[in-house]
Protein backbone atom coordinates (compact mmCIF):
# COMPACT_ATOMS: atom_id res chain seq x y z
CA UNK A 1 0.00 0.00 0.00
CA UNK A 2 1.70 3.39 -1.18
CA UNK A 3 2.79 5.63 2.04
CA UNK A 4 1.70 9.10 2.22
CA UNK A 5 4.69 10.35 0.51
CA UNK A 6 3.26 9.03 -2.20
CA UNK A 7 -0.05 9.41 -2.70
CA UNK A 8 0.50 13.28 -2.11
CA UNK A 9 2.98 13.37 -5.16
CA UNK A 10 -0.11 11.82 -7.16
CA UNK A 11 -2.09 14.34 -5.77
CA UNK A 12 0.24 17.01 -6.73
CA UNK A 13 0.34 15.72 -10.81
CA UNK A 14 -3.02 14.85 -10.78
CA UNK A 15 -3.48 18.60 -9.64
CA UNK A 16 -1.14 20.20 -12.31
CA UNK A 17 -2.65 18.61 -15.01
CA UNK A 18 -6.39 18.81 -14.04
CA UNK A 19 -6.96 21.96 -11.40
CA UNK A 20 -8.53 25.20 -13.24
CA UNK A 21 -9.50 23.19 -16.39
CA UNK A 22 -12.80 21.50 -18.13
CA UNK A 23 -13.02 18.33 -18.35
CA UNK A 24 -13.83 17.36 -22.03
CA UNK A 25 -13.80 13.52 -21.05
CA UNK A 26 -15.23 11.71 -17.83
CA UNK A 27 -15.22 7.73 -17.68
CA UNK A 28 -16.16 5.82 -14.18
CA UNK A 29 -15.76 2.48 -15.20
CA UNK A 30 -17.62 0.70 -12.29
CA UNK A 31 -21.07 0.15 -12.22
CA UNK A 32 -22.70 2.49 -9.13
CA UNK A 33 -21.51 5.66 -11.48
CA UNK A 34 -21.46 4.34 -15.01
CA UNK A 35 -23.92 6.86 -16.28
CA UNK A 36 -22.51 9.42 -14.36
CA UNK A 37 -21.07 12.21 -16.55
CA UNK A 38 -18.62 14.85 -15.28
CA UNK A 39 -17.94 16.73 -18.90
CA UNK A 40 -18.58 20.35 -19.07
CA UNK A 41 -17.67 20.77 -15.25
CA UNK A 42 -14.36 22.27 -14.11
CA UNK A 43 -11.78 20.17 -11.35
CA UNK A 44 -11.41 22.60 -8.66
CA UNK A 45 -8.49 20.64 -7.08
CA UNK A 46 -6.79 17.47 -6.15
CA UNK A 47 -5.98 17.04 -2.39
CA UNK A 48 -4.50 13.92 -0.39
CA UNK A 49 -5.62 12.81 2.69
CA UNK A 50 -3.82 10.79 4.23
CA UNK A 51 -3.89 7.52 1.69
CA UNK A 52 -6.97 8.96 -0.11
CA UNK A 53 -7.43 11.11 -2.82
CA UNK A 54 -9.71 13.87 -3.15
CA UNK A 55 -10.66 15.23 -6.63
CA UNK A 56 -13.03 18.00 -6.47
CA UNK A 57 -15.29 19.11 -9.12
CA UNK A 58 -16.98 22.30 -9.98
CA UNK A 59 -20.95 21.36 -8.92
CA UNK A 60 -20.49 20.08 -4.96
CA UNK A 61 -19.18 16.97 -6.15
CA UNK A 62 -15.74 15.02 -4.99
CA UNK A 63 -14.54 12.06 -6.37
CA UNK A 64 -12.64 9.88 -3.67
CA UNK A 65 -10.23 7.23 -4.68
CA UNK A 66 -8.11 5.23 -3.11
CA UNK A 67 -5.01 3.09 -4.71
CA UNK A 68 -4.81 0.67 -1.98
CA UNK A 69 -1.97 -2.19 -2.90
CA UNK A 70 -1.67 -1.89 -6.81
CA UNK A 71 -4.05 0.89 -7.67
CA UNK A 72 -2.36 4.04 -9.39
CA UNK A 73 -3.49 6.88 -11.29
CA UNK A 74 -1.31 8.02 -14.54
CA UNK A 75 -1.16 11.55 -16.16
CA UNK A 76 -0.97 11.48 -20.05
CA UNK A 77 -0.81 14.06 -22.81
CA UNK A 78 -2.38 15.18 -25.90
CA UNK A 79 -1.70 11.72 -28.56
CA UNK A 80 0.51 9.84 -25.16
CA UNK A 81 0.33 6.28 -25.45
CA UNK A 82 -1.34 5.05 -22.72
CA UNK A 83 1.01 2.49 -20.42
CA UNK A 84 -0.63 2.10 -17.06
CA UNK A 85 -2.08 -1.27 -18.25
CA UNK A 86 -4.21 -3.28 -20.12
CA UNK A 87 -7.51 -1.20 -21.01
CA UNK A 88 -10.12 -3.43 -18.82
CA UNK A 89 -8.04 -2.39 -15.75
CA UNK A 90 -9.04 1.63 -15.93
CA UNK A 91 -11.13 2.67 -13.56
CA UNK A 92 -11.61 5.98 -14.41
CA UNK A 93 -10.73 9.06 -16.93
CA UNK A 94 -10.66 12.69 -16.32
CA UNK A 95 -9.62 14.50 -19.56
CA UNK A 96 -9.36 17.76 -20.79
CA UNK A 97 -7.83 19.63 -23.52
CA UNK A 98 -4.14 19.13 -22.67
CA UNK A 99 -4.01 16.29 -20.54
CA UNK A 100 -5.77 13.03 -19.41
CA UNK A 101 -5.48 11.10 -16.21
CA UNK A 102 -6.35 7.41 -16.08
CA UNK A 103 -6.84 5.49 -12.77
CA UNK A 104 -5.92 1.95 -13.16
CA UNK A 105 -6.92 -0.93 -10.94
CA UNK A 106 -8.26 1.57 -8.16
CA UNK A 107 -10.34 -0.69 -5.65
CA UNK A 108 -12.36 2.50 -4.20
CA UNK A 109 -13.74 4.84 -6.34
CA UNK A 110 -16.74 6.71 -5.42
CA UNK A 111 -18.50 10.07 -6.25
CA UNK A 112 -19.79 11.78 -3.46
CA UNK A 113 -21.02 15.48 -2.38
CA UNK A 114 -18.31 17.81 -1.63
CA UNK A 115 -20.05 18.17 1.60
CA UNK A 116 -20.28 14.02 2.32
CA UNK A 117 -16.15 14.14 2.39
CA UNK A 118 -16.21 13.07 6.09
CA UNK A 119 -18.11 10.10 5.23
CA UNK A 120 -15.03 8.46 3.41
CA UNK A 121 -11.81 10.51 5.01
CA UNK A 122 -13.92 11.95 8.28
CA UNK A 123 -12.51 8.71 10.11
CA UNK A 124 -9.22 9.47 9.97
CA UNK A 125 -6.37 11.06 12.41
CA UNK A 126 -4.06 13.91 11.74
CA UNK A 127 -2.47 13.77 8.51
CA UNK A 128 1.56 13.82 7.97
CA UNK A 129 1.51 16.15 4.98
CA UNK A 130 -1.55 17.87 5.77
CA UNK A 131 -2.84 21.34 7.13
CA UNK A 132 -4.71 19.45 10.40
CA UNK A 133 -1.53 17.89 11.55
CA UNK A 134 -1.47 17.96 15.46
CA UNK A 135 1.41 16.09 16.53
CA UNK A 136 0.27 15.94 20.56
CA UNK A 137 -3.38 14.18 19.16
CA UNK A 138 -1.39 11.96 17.27
CA UNK A 139 0.57 11.07 19.94
CA UNK A 140 -2.65 10.77 22.20
CA UNK A 141 -4.20 8.69 19.58
CA UNK A 142 -1.07 6.42 19.86
CA UNK A 143 -1.04 5.66 23.23
CA UNK A 144 -4.85 5.34 23.41
CA UNK A 145 -4.72 1.35 23.51
CA UNK A 146 -1.24 0.36 25.50
CA UNK A 147 -0.91 -2.81 25.37
CA UNK A 148 -1.27 -2.28 21.19
CA UNK A 149 2.02 -3.27 19.41
CA UNK A 150 3.73 -0.39 17.99
CA UNK A 151 3.74 -1.23 14.46
CA UNK A 152 0.20 -1.94 14.16
CA UNK A 153 -0.73 1.42 15.58
CA UNK A 154 1.62 3.36 13.52
CA UNK A 155 -0.31 1.87 10.68
CA UNK A 156 -3.65 2.68 11.82
CA UNK A 157 -4.55 5.40 10.37
CA UNK A 158 -7.32 6.56 12.69
CA UNK A 159 -4.13 7.56 14.68
CA UNK A 160 -1.77 9.62 12.33
CA UNK A 161 -3.08 9.28 8.49
CA UNK A 162 -0.36 8.73 5.81
CA UNK A 163 2.39 5.85 7.24
CA UNK A 164 2.52 2.63 5.46
CA UNK A 165 4.98 -0.47 6.01
CA UNK A 166 8.27 1.10 4.86
CA UNK A 167 7.86 4.16 7.52
CA UNK A 168 6.29 1.78 10.46
CA UNK A 169 9.56 -0.37 10.16
CA UNK A 170 11.98 2.86 9.12
CA UNK A 171 10.54 4.68 12.13
CA UNK A 172 11.34 2.02 14.82
CA UNK A 173 14.19 1.34 13.92
CA UNK A 174 15.57 4.87 14.12
CA UNK A 175 13.56 4.50 17.54
CA UNK A 176 15.80 1.57 18.04
CA UNK A 177 12.72 -0.44 19.69
CA UNK A 178 10.95 -3.40 17.61
CA UNK A 179 7.65 -3.13 16.39
CA UNK A 180 6.41 -5.51 18.39
CA UNK A 181 7.09 -3.57 21.58
CA UNK A 182 3.39 -2.51 23.38
CA UNK A 183 3.23 0.91 22.43
CA UNK A 184 2.45 1.72 26.43
CA UNK A 185 5.89 0.32 26.99
CA UNK A 186 7.57 3.05 24.62
CA UNK A 187 9.76 5.24 26.70
CA UNK A 188 8.27 9.25 27.17
CA UNK A 189 11.43 10.74 25.57
CA UNK A 190 11.02 8.30 22.60
CA UNK A 191 7.41 8.38 22.28
CA UNK A 192 7.62 12.51 22.32
CA UNK A 193 9.91 12.25 19.41
CA UNK A 194 8.10 9.61 17.58
CA UNK A 195 5.38 12.02 15.89
CA UNK A 196 7.69 14.95 15.02
CA UNK A 197 10.11 12.32 13.37
CA UNK A 198 7.20 10.84 10.94
CA UNK A 199 6.44 14.09 9.70
CA UNK A 200 9.92 15.11 9.09
CA UNK A 201 10.46 11.71 7.09
CA UNK A 202 7.83 12.09 4.89
CA UNK A 203 8.03 15.53 4.30
CA UNK A 204 11.62 15.34 3.27
CA UNK A 205 10.81 12.43 0.91
CA UNK A 206 7.35 14.14 -0.58
CA UNK A 207 9.55 15.78 -3.10
CA UNK A 208 11.84 13.05 -4.06
CA UNK A 209 11.58 11.10 -6.67
CA UNK A 210 13.78 8.04 -4.75
CA UNK A 211 12.45 7.83 -0.71
CA UNK A 212 15.56 8.00 1.48
CA UNK A 213 15.36 7.62 5.08
CA UNK A 214 19.42 7.07 5.81
CA UNK A 215 20.67 10.34 4.58
CA UNK A 216 22.55 8.00 2.65
CA UNK A 217 23.92 7.91 -1.85
CA UNK A 218 24.49 3.91 -1.45
CA UNK A 219 21.43 2.82 0.59
CA UNK A 220 18.19 4.48 0.83
CA UNK A 221 16.32 2.76 3.60
CA UNK A 222 17.74 1.08 6.82
CA UNK A 223 15.64 -2.20 7.37
CA UNK A 224 12.91 -2.29 4.63
CA UNK A 225 13.08 -4.55 2.18
CA UNK A 226 17.07 -5.66 3.04
CA UNK A 227 16.63 -8.41 4.60
CA UNK A 228 18.84 -10.56 5.13
CA UNK A 229 21.55 -7.94 4.56
CA UNK A 230 24.15 -6.25 6.93
CA UNK A 231 22.34 -3.67 9.37
CA UNK A 232 23.84 -0.59 8.60
CA UNK A 233 24.54 0.09 12.29
CA UNK A 234 26.04 -3.45 13.55
CA UNK A 235 26.29 -5.61 10.30
CA UNK A 236 23.47 -8.00 12.35
CA UNK A 237 21.29 -9.44 9.73
CA UNK A 238 17.87 -8.15 9.08
CA UNK A 239 15.04 -9.82 9.97
CA UNK A 240 11.67 -10.37 7.90
CA UNK A 241 8.49 -11.33 9.77
CA UNK A 242 4.92 -11.03 8.85
CA UNK A 243 2.48 -8.77 11.70
CA UNK A 244 -1.15 -8.45 12.34
CA UNK A 245 -3.65 -9.09 13.98
CA UNK A 246 -4.49 -12.56 11.51
CA UNK A 247 -7.09 -10.79 9.13
CA UNK A 248 -4.28 -8.82 7.79
CA UNK A 249 -0.55 -9.31 8.11
CA UNK A 250 2.04 -7.20 6.24
CA UNK A 251 5.85 -7.61 5.94
CA UNK A 252 7.76 -6.06 9.24
CA UNK A 253 11.58 -5.66 8.88
CA UNK A 254 13.88 -4.91 11.87
CA UNK A 255 17.56 -5.95 13.36
CA UNK A 256 17.66 -7.75 16.70
CA UNK A 257 20.72 -5.71 17.78
CA UNK A 258 19.71 -2.39 17.58
CA UNK A 259 16.25 -2.78 18.43
CA UNK A 260 14.76 -3.93 21.58
CA UNK A 261 11.95 -4.98 22.52
CA UNK A 262 9.53 -8.36 22.14
CA UNK A 263 10.07 -10.44 18.59
CA UNK A 264 7.75 -12.77 16.65
CA UNK A 265 6.55 -15.67 18.48
CA UNK A 266 7.35 -19.11 17.23
CA UNK A 267 7.22 -21.05 14.85
CA UNK A 268 10.25 -19.78 13.59
CA UNK A 269 8.66 -20.53 9.78
CA UNK A 270 7.28 -17.18 10.22
CA UNK A 271 10.42 -15.83 10.73
CA UNK A 272 12.67 -14.91 7.95
CA UNK A 273 15.74 -14.24 7.66
CA UNK A 274 18.99 -15.81 10.33
CA UNK A 275 20.52 -13.74 12.30
CA UNK A 276 24.13 -13.64 11.83
CA UNK A 277 27.04 -11.34 11.80
CA UNK A 278 28.62 -10.33 8.54
CA UNK A 279 30.75 -7.65 7.20
CA UNK A 280 29.68 -5.27 5.74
Amino acid sequence: MPEGDTVWQTARRLHIALAGKRLIRSDLRVPKYATADLTGRTVLDVTPRGKHLLTRIEGGLTLHSHLRMDGSWKVYGSGQRWSGGPAHQIRAILGNAERTAVGYRLPVLELLRTTDERHAVGHLGPDLLGPDWDPDRALKNLLSDPARSLGEALLDQRNLAGIGNIYKSELCFLLRVTPWLPVGELPADLAAQLPPLAKKLLEANRDRPARSTTGRRDQNLFVYGRAPRPCLRCHTSILLADQGDGSRERATYWCPTCQTGPTPPPPAARLRGAPRRTSN
